[in-house]
């Protein structure tokens, strides 16, 4: 069922890793593939890491096939899911027989419980998060109409981005789940300015609207002890919560950041100081 799995580590096993093993430990590709959803598993705040490509035939979130106590439970038995379709076309979720159309950049909140949910749309290339809950909210769609745009840095300084606020407790009520899209304009490339860390919450950047040839360096560890992965078009990196995480493009680019832990608290982070860095 889970592609993958990655385990939580402690920050002393940056000292001395190499780029393959920071890569190996971080880096989730391969998230998008034609006609296909792809589940990883991550131990930090027990994210599921997915994508759902549908072509000509829908696709069914599967059931849970691991550990053996869960196996044939539904996944979302005691989860809540995000989805954003970040495809070039429109597409469409349906929730135990409701039908929901997203279109490009749309956000749908899928509660706990949630027993049957399935993709499809040709050109439609679903984002998939999802996290332990404690209780059911309602199934709600958002759009970036309302998602409470806030506009963030300048041109001046490559870094003049809007950040739409999705699944948040003012805006969708979750169980755990935040989770928003930036945009960087063209001529921009840093996002996450100024950095910082969330000691009480994990988060997962996925890095998409890139060509093929463009590349993010994504940022991460210890403000003192910087290290950085190359990332492509569809690639999402695992943040942990002593981890610093931003980036720097060769080209403008769009990511989608989620975060779950101790809060919903949208502005709990320690900012660095850029002098600090190193």
């Amino acid at each position: 069922m889970y592609e993958r799995t990655y385990y939580a580590t402690h920050p002393d096993m940056m000292e001395g890793a190499t780029n393959a093993q920071l890569r190996d430990r971080y880096l989730v590709p391969g998230l998008f593939r034609a006609g296909e959803i792809v589940l990883t598993y991550s131990h930090g705040e027990r994210f599921v890491i997915g994508g759902a490509v549908p072509g000509a035939t829908p696709l069914d979130l599967p059931v849970q096939s691991e550990p053996a106590s869960a196996v044939g439970h539904p996944l979302l038995e005691r989860r809540e899911l995000g989805v954003v379709n970040i495809g070039r076309q429109p597409g469409r979720v349906t929730v135990d027989g409701e039908i929901v159309d997203l279109d490009r950049y749309e956000a749908l909140y899928v509660p706990l419980g949630s027993r049957a949910v399935s993709f499809s749309g040709e050109g439609a290339r679903f984002y998939l998060l999802s996290v332990p809950a404690h209780a059911p909210f309602p199934l709600r769609k958002m759009t970036l109409a309302e998602a409470n745009p806030m506009q963030r840095g300048s041109l001046e300084s490559s870094n003049d981005r809007t950040i739409y606020q999705l699944v948040l407790p003012h805006l969708c009520a979750s169980a755990s789940l935040c989770l928003g899209l930036t945009q960087l304009k063209p001529g921009s490339v840093w996002n996450t300015m100024p950095p910082h860390v969330h000691e009480r919450r994990s988060e997962i950047y996925l890095y998409f609207d890139l060509e093929e040839d463009q590349r993010v360096f994504h940022y991460m560890g210890q403000p003192d002890d910087l290290r950085h992965i190359v990332v492509a078009d569809g690639e999402a990196v695992i943040s942990p919560p002593w981890s610093v995480h931003m980036g720097a493009g060769t080209s403008n680019y769009t990511f989608i950041w989620a975060m779950a832990g101790e809060n919903q608290d949208y502005n709990d982070m320690d900012v660095c100081d850029l002098c600090q860095l190193r």
